[in-house]
């Protein structure tokens, strides 16, 4: 099997992006032909308050945008998750299976959609439909967390920014990625700012792969995420570092590592971020797989 763009996420995006050209941002009211339409001062008036209102929940929108952006608990590594891995670098999530690699991944996902910019998601595992309920899960808790009451505006103001792109492992390939993204750009269709490949297994064999999504990331000037499993039997190699990153470690700025230990799960930064500093002040909370920031639980 080739690669399979996703059909739902396609349409909800197409109809989204239809919808943001057909609708003009400033409100009718606000227009002067309609002043001048609406000859009754009555019926004006109304059609002006009417704007207001439209105006004020687009301005507690961005608020509530911007408010969730600072709390991103990932800004405690390096100010923004992107700063972590600069314009054209490779970061990785690694944790052994079920511990939070896709939670946290899509965490960041949303912090960058938040911010107007788009992510593209490559599952080599999980169908489209899996995906998406993971970025919906996701956003709940967080809006549980923050008492956020606006989830469905909020949901529909930023699930343009996200593109969902499904592949079978055997099927990858970087220049079947690399003609994917090339048709959507030039189709003006999804051009992303951030690409997250969730589920490419590390071996020894990954380095020539490697490389070339490395050279991908720099021509369209990309930050690239990677989700990556470890195993509990697996002895760290002689850096420190999990024996799936130690060969092809020089290829990444940023490695998060998620280590359970009792009923915590530990972030742990192995690289990255300020020199010296190994280990993150935060927790995964195992019951909402939400980064954690350990000052508001006490």
């Amino acid at each position: 099997m080739g690669s399979v763009i996703t059909t739902i996420d396609t349409d909800e995006w197409k109809n989204a992006r239809k919808r943001a050209q057909t609708q003009p941002y400033t409100s009718p009211a606000l227009s002067v032909a309609d002043e001048h339409v609406c000859k009754n001062p009555r019926e004006a008036r109304g059609l002006r308050n009417k704007a207001r209102v439209i105006n004020l929940k687009e301005r507690n929108l961005d608020m509530l945008k911007n408010d969730l952006i600072l709390r991103n608990p990932l800004r405690l590594m390096d100010h923004e998750n992107e700063a972590i891995v600069p314009q054209g670098g490779f970061g990785a999530v690694l944790a052994r299976a079920g511990v939070g690699k896709t939670a946290l991944i899509v965490q960041v996902a949303l912090n960058t959609m938040l911010q107007q910019k788009n992510v593209l998601h490559v599952s080599l595992n999980d169908p489209v439909d899996k995906v998406s309920l993971w970025y919906q899960e996701v956003l709940n808790s967080l809006a549980h967390q923050y008492h956020v009451r606006q989830i469905k505006e909020l949901w529909e103001s930023i699930q343009m920014n996200r593109f969902i792109m499904t592949f079978k492992v055997e099927g990858f390939s970087v220049p079947k990625l690399e003609e994917r993204v090339k048709d959507l750009k030039e189709r003006q269709i999804f051009d992303p700012h951030m690409v997250i490949i969730d589920g490419l297994p590390f071996d020894e064999r990954l380095r020539t792969p490697l490389a070339g999504l490395k050279a991908f990331s720099e021509n369209h000037r990309l930050h690239l995420w990677f989700t990556v499993t470890t195993h509990r039997h697996e002895e760290p190699g002689m850096d420190g570092l999990p024996v799936q990153l130690a060969s092809v470690a020089d290829l990444f700025d940023a490695a998060i590592q998620l280590q359970p230990e009792g009923k915590k799960i530990h972030i742990r930064r192995l690289k990255g971020g300020p020199e010296g500093e190994t280990i993150c002040d935060q927790l995964l909370d195992p019951s909402t797989m939400l980064i954690q920031d350990p000052k508001e639980g006490r």
